[in-house]
C-alpha cells in the first residue's frame, strides 16, 4: 500500500505559539512511534501570518483511519486543539504566488 501524503496548517491561538511550536516538534516521533508514518522527513515552514505548515507522509489511508482511535494520537490531537486552529493552506497569501516562499521552522 503506498504512502498519503499530507499538507497541513496549524493557526496558532492568541498567546500560544509557543506551545504549537513544541507541540510540532514532537508530533512526527510520536506518529512514528505509533508506527503510522513512514520514514520520510517531515517538512515544516512558517507562513508570514505564524501559520505553521508541515508535511508528512502516512504509512498508508488504512493508517490515517487507525489514527482517528489510537490513544497516543487522539490525546495529541487534543493537545493541539487547545493551541491552535487547523486551516486550509490554500487560503494562505504566500499560496497565491507561482513559488510559495515560506521561513523555516527552527
Amino acid at each position: 500500500m503506498s504512502g498519503r501524503i499530507v499538507i497541513v496548517g496549524y493557526q496558532p491561538k492568541p498567546g500560544k505559539e509557543e506551545a504549537l511550536d513544541v507541540l510540532t516538534r514532537k508530533h512526527y516521533d510520536l506518529l512514528n512511534e505509533a508506527g503510522l508514518v513512514s520514514a520520510r522527513t517531515p517538512i515544516i515552514m512558517k507562513a508570514k501570518n505564524g501559520t505553521v505548515i508541515e508535511v508528512f507522509e502516512w504509512k498508508s489511508a488504512a493508517a490515517i483511519e487507525q489514527a482517528h482511535t489510537h490513544p497516543v494520537v487522539l490525546k495529541l490531537w487534543e493537545e493541539y486543539a487547545a493551541v491552535c486552529d487547523y486551516v486550509p493552506v490554500g487560503g494562505l497569501a504566500e499560496m497565491g504566488n507561482l513559488f510559495s516562499e515560506f521561513t523555516p521552522f527552527e
